[in-house]
């Protein structure tokens, strides 16, 4: 087979990237399972937004604290100021931002923001960014998906990526390309507990190793202090968004006594519960989401309300067991501000990239923004060189 760009991944990366190639380019999409089963379906919280010219410097401290200023600062301010373009497309697309009775956007707040600038469409918000991008992605002719397609490897040749291999229904097949996008998602699968789909194991990384590309911070794992706890065997975590402690939830040790401000940064939280449960003897602390008023519960988090609900709890009466789960990963294969690889034609977009927007600890909402910002990016880049050169292979 022959396509102009091979992306690897069904996630808003590579949706988002695929939609702005140009339409005489031929793209393929391949994913491991199907569309929906990305860990962009997951994001529950929401998208950062600039929401003006004043909240730059606090948005820019924000994100460098929580990565505990070790971010890349031209990456950041990239994806900040790039932000208002990219909320522009999604609701182009149809993506339907909360909004308050006058129009405009309504904005939350979660761990570690100074101030509410989160856009969000009840806890489902990649839910409802990627379906959007998937109905567009089925409307250009010039854009293929195929499921249940696996990435294995790539091809190599003269130190350059002309495309990759890959198992389609137990087949091997050879897929040529003047582009490779790898967008294969995190490492979540790696993880006994993770709020991440089982089969996102952070293939691409892999394979970038094994050719010789350079990877990046492959430690820096994020773990995010609350998914539900239960004894139950499931896929993986259900993850208790960061936006209900935003809303003004509460965590309890096991008498009932708040140990932590629930709004410090992901990393700080989760070591404090680690540390509560230790000290208690415990396998989870609680979370009070009865202090949050009933009607912003339902409209707000009605996946969250009607999950706990499925599992014997009440959260406008209940506390509910929570506990920290593997949520994302910070590292990845090295890439530049247009998510270019150290190979020549081979680029990483998504929570597969390590650009440096997050540093050791990433900001909460904004991994949906620094995947579609980046992902553009790179197709821009693209589209210029294939333009200087009409065909490579």
């Amino acid at each position: 087979m022959q396509t102009n760009v091979l992306i690897a991944g069904s996630g808003c990366a590579g949706m988002y990237c695929a939609l702005h190639l140009p339409k005489d380019m031929k793209v393929t999409i391949i994913t491991k399972k199907t569309v929906d089963k990305s860990d962009s379906f997951l994001a529950q919280g929401g998208i950062c937004m600039l929401k003006s010219e004043d909240d730059y410097d606090s948005y820019f401290e924000d994100t460098m604290k929580a990565g505990h200023y070790e971010n890349d600062k031209g990456a950041v301010e990239i994806m900040i100021k790039s932000s208002q373009d990219v909320i522009q497309d999604l609701v182009s697309y149809g993506t339907d931002f909360h909004r308050e009775p006058d129009g405009s956007f309504s904005f939350t707040k979660e761990g570690a923001h100074s101030d509410k600038r989160i856009l969000f469409h009840e806890d489902i918000t990649g839910k409802e960014i990627s379906s959007h991008l998937y109905d567009e992605v089925k409307s250009r002719s010039n854009i293929s998906v195929i499921e249940y397609a696996e990435l294995t490897d790539i091809i190599e040749e003269d130190g350059a990526c002309v495309g990759g291999i890959v198992n389609i229904g137990g087949e091997t097949v050879s897929i040529y390309a003047d582009f490779v996008v790898l967008a294969t998602g995190g490492i979540g699968g790696r993880y006994e507990h993770s709020t991440n789909y089982s089969h996102i194991r952070g293939d691409a990384i892999d394979i970038a190793k094994k050719h010789g590309v350079a990877l990046k911070h492959l430690d820096y794992v994020q773990i995010h202090p609350t998914t539900f706890y239960t004894e139950e065997k499931e896929e993986r975590s259900f993850l208790i968004s960061e936006s209900v402690r935003g809303e003004g939830a509460k965590l309890y040790d096991k008498n009932g006594n708040r140990f932590v401000n629930e709004l410090l940064p992901r990393d700080v939280v989760t070591s404090a519960i680690y540390e509560q449960m230790e000290k208690d003897g415990t396998k989870f602390v609680w979370e009070d989401l009865t202090v949050i008023d009933p009607k912003e519960l339902e409209e707000h988090f009605p996946n969250i309300v009607e999950h706990c609900a499925n599992h014997g709890y009440d959260v406008r009466k209940q506390w509910i067991p929570v506990v920290p789960a593997q949520h994302y990963f910070m590292g990845g294969i090295d890439v530049d501000y247009s998510s270019h690889t150290s190979m020549e034609r081979l680029y990483a977009v998504g929570e597969t990239a390590c650009n440096g927007v997050h540093g050791k600890n990433r900001l909460a909402s904004n991994s949906l923004l620094e995947s579609l910002v980046f992902a553009k990016r790179a197709a821009h880049q693209m589209a210029e060189l294939k333009a200087e050169r009409e065909v490579y292979v």
